[in-house]
């Protein structure tokens, strides 16, 4: 039986690691098999020598992000468990205290895993940026919070957001309103993330000005984004010639990030995702980066990880068909 005693440095941050119920102390020793008992003031962890050290080191990691700020929840603890399991717990300090924009709620918005901080830091070096992977990684929130961190600095001087509107097809003409009122519905989530940070009055009134834009693609055709910050959600709904026109929008003082998840693809069978062929043509430029997300990027529900990582596996079973 192996011992080890491990200091919260304030009862806050043991309350923390504790959560509420003792919750996440319980997933603790869930996990590595161990007993954890609060002793003076830190924890005090027993069991097997080789899962004493494996909890301590999750414990202590933990402990760093409580001290950076960061409520423990099971989000955290899952990528926490993940990284000690690879011996990579200690990547976690190079997540930047810094956020990159506060909420119109005094949340700051920063990089939850190693994977969302390259893609951060991806934005911020690089005038293109490919963030590609699985629903839940934040590539659209992020991408979007990177952007009016950059109109707040007045790096650039327009937002612009934009998607396919693949799914809309011949059923546009029968939805209610103009054009505009017609696709709507499908640039919701860049709407919803621009209020999160901005707030409606804000958007609003940036909108009107012609400082924000949210459209669909076919609206960029013909014209040259000079000083913006462009970002193209959904891409893998691009066809090849889309991709093709929407790059080529690139003007001068501006930055394109481009998001998609290549396993969620709603083109017809017979067309080719843009999204898929700018990966491939597009992977050895200066100054383009290529970022790809995994199920341990995924920051919402643990279950959104389960589905992704159970049609990973069902995939490469070859017992589906994955578009792509």
């Amino acid at each position: 039986m192996s011992e080890r005693i491990i200091s919260a440095d304030g009862i806050e941050h043991l309350l923390n690691l504790f959560g509420s119920y003792d919750e996440n102390i319980e997933a603790l020793q869930r996990e590595y098999d161990v007993t954890v008992v609060n002793r003076d003031g830190g924890i005090r962890i027993t069991g097997s020598e080789e899962n004493v050290a494996r909890a301590a080191r999750a414990a202590e990691t933990l402990l760093s992000m409580s001290k950076k700020g960061e409520r423990i929840n099971e989000q955290n603890m899952r990528y926490v468990f993940s990284l000690v399991g690879e011996g990579l717990e200690g990547e976690v300090m190079k997540l930047s205290d810094d956020g990159i924009c506060v909420t119109l709620k005094g949340r700051i918005v920063k990089p939850k895993t190693l994977g969302q901080k390259k893609y951060v830091d991806a934005i911020r070096d690089k005038t293109i940026v490919l963030g590609v992977g699985p629903a839940g990684t934040g590539k659209t929130y992020l991408a979007v919070a990177m952007a009016v961190k950059a109109f707040r600095a007045h790096e650039v001087s327009k937002i612009i957001l934009t998607r396919p509107a693949v799914e809309a097809g011949e059923k546009l003409g029968f939805l209610p309103g103009d054009l505009q009122n017609k696709v709507d519905p499908y640039l919701r989530p860049l709407y919803d993330a621009l209020f999160e940070m901005l707030g409606p009055e804000t958007f609003a009134r940036q909108q009107e000005r012609g400082c924000i834009e949210v459209a669909p693609l076919a609206y960029m055709r013909g014209r040259t984004l000079d000083d913006s910050f462009i970002i193209l959600d959904e891409a893998q709904n691009t066809t090849p010639e889309q991709m093709k026109m929407f790059l080529t929008r690139l003007g001068f003082g501006s930055k394109i990030v481009i998001t998609g998840d290549v396993t969620q693809i709603d083109l017809p069978e017979a067309k080719r995702s843009g999204l898929i062929e700018a990966m491939k043509v597009l992977k050895n430029i200066e100054d383009i980066s290529i970022n790809r997300f995994t199920e341990k990027d995924v920051v919402r529900h643990k279950l959104v990880q389960d589905i992704i990582r159970a049609y990973e596996k069902y995939y490469e079973r070859g017992s589906g068909h994955k578009n792509g």
